[in-house]
């Protein structure tokens, strides 16, 4: 879906629905009609459509009828466009309940007109959370109502066009904005442009095609991993993906289908055994998520048929299994493009054995079958396991080092078998400020400190040694320099599993000391098991380190200099 609250109110009226699988029976495409497995989705936006419209102003004497509040209760246009975008499916649909509902046109009249009467008179709309006059915003809900103008167009209902009238000044209205207006981020980019190129497709007009080529002229930020430049691999990758189809389709520009191919081809090492999708090297708000891939159900259905990609009809096999119907999301995009119903290509086998550097992105991908391990470098979580349901969301060291001995590694070197990662820390004294240069009213601020001379400089220097072992990894991590340092390994788990052969560090706290031999963590049938263990000391919590995550944490303790090898399996 589109943008952060939205998503979440959009995500709330399909939770419960999330986990249903798709049959085999349900795959099956019948060329005439719409398929099962868009029936199985159609059916679930029905109700996410009825819970949506429990959100919708229906007194006609307020002056907020036909909005949509989101989840805390504000009404904005972004929830108001969800139910148009929702009841544009189930309108289209001949197997939906609300098919031709006098109900849903009146309520998606009232949701249109709503917009109208909200956008601001430049064209653009506001997220209420961060942006107003947003141009990039006002592209967002451009681009998707697009897909619902074509819907409801296609569908012709009767009463339509008490939708189609107020639908269409608003995506006009917001196309002026879009033609002249600015952006913050890099997607934004695609975004403005997609949404140019589908109002350019509705309505012809060369504005429209000369605005989203000024943007295109500063070529597409993917990288030699197959990465764009926000490394958003839950929200804006797959995003952009869907945007530069949009692009490449309408404006003709069969070489953009290239850099898609790219992050498809690369998002492959990305997945986890148990489908969900690596996010730790992101740069936006997705950094860390637990997420699955749905958001790319659309990306590598439409790429599967184009070339006949063995490999990508196996991703859309893989997210039906692990995301079920949460790629309802894409519910407009699949029901406006009549191709997509086609049966996907044969499978191809998708990699599921490997260890791959990926260097534009400070990442390191190992897989091998069941368990897989991410290397992560410019981050505190520098390494996370997981086999199976058993999940080690991260790794984190510290040392209380002048109060910034929190690890993290500029790179990852490849060395032989073997992932290094490597930190140098000063710690130095300062001398009397120079006389010449002495503030004569004493301010210390007028004396910055890196004009004093330096002395005593304390040094600490820490290497951690990755190497794969059967069934796991090898781990060594050593700390020397400046002795007497206090360390502590940290390992973060996944909340919903058990520990065992640890002992409590604090007793109103999820967090454990291994002080010696081997723990375990199990979830389900599947385990992980780590150490030997080392508990020179308590002090878990050291100054300059991050706070404790809320998951359950096992810490390893002791003194420079420090040298600890840890296995993992």
């Amino acid at each position: 879906m589109n943008r952060r609250k939205f998503i979440a109110l959009s995500t709330v009226s399909t939770c419960t629905f999330s986990m249903t699988r798709f049959s085999s029976k349900t795959l099956q495409s019948d060329p005439g009609k719409i398929p099962g497995w868009l029936v199985e989705l159609i059916k679930t936006n029905d109700k996410g459509l009825e819970s949506l419209l429990g959100y919708q102003i229906t007194d006609q004497t307020d002056i907020n009828f036909g909005g949509v509040k989101d989840y805390q209760d504000i009404l904005n246009p972004h929830s108001t466009a969800a139910i148009i975008q929702a009841g544009a499916c189930s309108l289209f649909s001949d197997s939906s309940e609300f098919y031709n509902s006098a109900r849903v046109i009146d309520a998606l009249a009232a949701a249109a007109g709503y917009l109208v009467k909200t956008q601001h008179s430049d064209g653009t709309i506001d997220l209420l959370s961060t942006n107003f006059h947003s141009t990039p915003d006002t592209g967002f809900l451009v681009k998707r109502l697009s897909n619902s103008y074509s819907l409801l167009s296609k569908a012709n209902p009767p009463g339509v066009e008490k939708i189609l009238v107020p639908l269409k000044k608003f995506l006009q209205k917001g196309g002026e904005a879009l033609i002249s207006g600015g952006i913050h981020t890099p997607n934004h980019r695609w975004v403005v442009s997609a949404a140019l190129t589908k109002l350019n497709g509705l309505w012809p007009d060369p504005r429209y095609v000369e605005r989203a080529e000024q943007w295109l002229g500063e070529h597409l930020d993917i990288d030699a991993d197959g990465q764009f430049n926000e490394k958003s691999t839950f929200i804006y990758s797959p995003l952009t993906d869907r945007l530069l189809i949009t692009i490449a389709k309408g404006l003709n520009k069969p070489e953009i289908f290239d850099a898609v191919r790219k992050n498809l081809s690369m998002t492959m090492f990305y997945m986890h055994p148990n489908g969900e999708i690596v996010t730790e090297a992101s740069g936006r708000q997705d950094k860390a998520i637990v997420g699955t891939l749905e958001n790319y159900y659309y990306p590598y259905r439409y790429m599967a048929l184009k070339d006949g990609n063995g490999e990508f009809a196996a991703m859309c096999k893989r997210i039906e299994e692990t995301a079920g119907q949460k790629i309802r999301g894409s519910l407009d995009y699949l029901l406006d493009d009549h191709t997509l119903w086609r049966p996907l290509p044969a499978s191809k086998a998708l990699p599921v054995s490997y260890a791959k550097p990926f260097p534009n992105s400070g990442l390191v991908r190992i897989r091998r079958n069941n368990w897989d391990s991410t290397i992560i470098a410019k981050n505190a979580v520098w390494l996370t396991y997981m086999n199976g349901s058993a999940v080690l969301q991260g790794i984190r060291f510290a040392s209380s080092f002048f109060g910034k001995g929190q690890f993290k590694s500029e790179k990852i070197n490849e060395e032989g078998n073997r992932w290094v990662l490597t930190q140098k820390l000063e710690g130095p004294y300062y001398q009397p400020y120079p006389k010449a240069s002495i503030s004569p009213d004493g301010d210390w601020e007028k004396m910055p400190r890196e004009n004093r001379p330096q002395s005593e400089i304390q040094v600490l220097e820490t290497t951690v040694t990755i190497r794969e072992m059967d069934k796991g990894l090898e781990i060594e991590i050593s700390s020397k320099g400046t002795d007497r340092v206090p360390v502590a390994i940290e390992l973060i788990f996944r909340q919903g599993g058990v520990l065992a052969g640890v002992v409590k560090a604090d007793p109103d706290k999820d967090q454990w000391l291994l002080k010696e031999g081997t723990g375990t963590y199990t979830s389900g049938s599947d385990t992980i098991t780590f150490g030997p263990g080392t508990a020179l000391h308590k002090n878990i919590a050291l100054r300059g380190s991050l706070p404790a995550m809320d998951a359950p944490t096992v810490y390893l303790t002791g003194f420079t200099p420090f040298q600890h090898t840890l296995k993992i399996s």
